[in-house]
């Protein structure tokens, strides 16, 4: 796999990261249910996201793509949009990047056959 296909994951990276000390810098009360959600799925993504930088395979992309879509309903399910909006907001939108940058990954890699793609 060339590098130019690989920047998704280093975005996956990233927000992952970022969704994981989120409730570090103020994006929920350090022991909240907000914040387990984002250190959960924060450490998922993180995995997920090296896991794929070493050996890319098209599943990856498509748990990253659940995971955005769990972190774009979560504020829902758990019921923390009404009375922690900042967190909120940031699983959302945390949770489209995600999801989003993993339906871009997964469209772009080639069909898993045993072997990597040609590089150009």
């Amino acid at each position: 796999m060339n590098a130019k296909k690989r920047w998704q994951d280093w975005v996956m990276l990233v927000l992952g990261v970022w969704l994981f000390v989120s409730p570090f810098v103020g994006f929920g009360a350090l022991s909240s249910v907000v914040a387990w959600n984002s250190y959960i799925f924060g450490a998922a993504i993180v995995i997920f996201a090296i896991w794929a930088l070493a050996s890319p395979q098209k599943w990856e992309e498509w748990v990253n793509f659940v995971i955005g879509l769990w972190l774009i309903v979560s504020p829902f399910v758990l019921v923390y949009y009404a009375t922690q909006q900042g967190p909120a907001l940031n699983h959302i939108i945390v949770g489209i990047l995600i999801a989003g940058d993993a339906i871009w990954a997964a469209l772009e890699r080639p069909m898993d056959s045993g072997r990597e793609a040609p590089h150009h």
